[in-house]
């Protein structure tokens, strides 16, 4: 089976340098954001919807919410995981009306939501765009949180915390509902902290202490036909969609290896997408200068970034 990856970047990217900073923090007031987009990469795809909740002291004071025509029919995944239709976007306002409402809602307050990245890149990158300005507020992310809070616990998908925390009996993909069960989960985590009395400080980030080695699978039944299966994968950089521990985990899993360093049996250098667009415009990683050093020399390795990685993960073998 011949497997044919895009890497899917152009020389005009946006690098997305005045980027907001991700923070750990506990703050009272803030307002929680939530997308649906008709895809995952904000290069190629739109957003189709605002949700966003002011808080102010721990209390919801004001609610966002707009439809956004994106000028093009969605297919009928997104209409099925998200309940909007065609229909219902035909009538809804583009961007170029929606765009500065949600920002003016916003203002220059801290930013909560769950796997917020995503949500920050896609409004970063829309107001390059259509604004020619950045998005500048800085984020705090729940699903990092909770990763840091209960790191015994293997998913941290805001439908595993809405069901871990029974903040709701029901799990919707729209942005305005999706921004109030996470708000619901972020002030359980907070009261958590305040009943255990669980300081800030002490989960925040220490430098990894784990090597390749220590990753091993958790089943011995593999997809052969997965473009990962039986292929050594090293990371660098900061990952986006999930810790560097995680993307080993799922490399192994997938019958993979993984390694810490770049040498001859490696197949896959995997940047991180800061690193990655920061790398086309020149600066190179001991890692990278060694991976293209081998490749030149005729070895089997590629240099791609997490969201390639991010495609041969959710491969589908139809």
């Amino acid at each position: 089976m011949v497997i044919t990856i895009s890497l899917g970047f152009s020389a005009e990217k946006v690098s997305r340098d005045e980027k907001g900073i991700s923070l750990l923090l506990l703050p009272s007031s803030y307002t929680v954001i939530d997308l649906e987009t008709t895809g995952l990469d904000p290069q190629w795809n739109d957003i189709i919807e605002f949700g966003a909740l002011r808080v102010e002291d721990s209390v919801v004071v004001d609610r966002f919410s707009s439809l956004v025509n994106p000028g093009y029919e969605i297919d009928d995944f997104i209409t099925e995981l998200t309940g909007i239709t065609n229909e219902m976007l035909s009538t809804a306002p583009d961007i170029n009306n929606v765009l500065q409402k949600f920002l003016d809602f916003i203002g220059d307050s801290i930013v909560i939501g769950h796997n917020v990245n995503f949500d920050i890149n896609f409004i970063y990158d829309t107001c390059i765009e259509i604004l020619h300005k950045p998005f500048k507020n800085n984020f705090i992310d729940t699903m990092r949180l909770s990763r840091r809070l209960f790191p015994q616990e293997r998913h941290h998908r805001l439908c595993d915390l809405i069901d871990r925390f029974c903040v709701s009996d029901t799990i919707e993909h729209r942005a305005l509902a999706d921004a109030e069960q996470t708000n619901r989960c972020y002030l359980y985590m907070k009261q958590y902290m305040e009943d255990n009395g669980i300081d800030i400080k002490s989960i925040l980030p220490t430098k990894n202490t784990f090597s390749a080695k220590d990753i091993q699978a958790s089943t011995n039944e593999f997809d052969e036909t997965s473009p990962i299966y039986a292929k050594v994968f090293v990371f660098t950089g900061t990952l986006e969609r999930m810790t560097r521990k995680e993307a080993m985990q799922i490399v192994v899993d997938n019958g993979g290896k993984c390694g810490d360093g770049v040498n001859k049996n490696t197949n896959y250098l995997v940047l991180g997408n800061y690193d990655y667009c920061t790398t086309i415009k020149g600066g190179k990683s001991t890692k990278q200068k060694k991976a293209e050093q081998l490749k030149l020399a005729g070895f089997d390795i590629e240099i791609i970034s997490e969201n390639v990685f991010y495609d041969m993960i959710t491969y589908n073998k139809e």
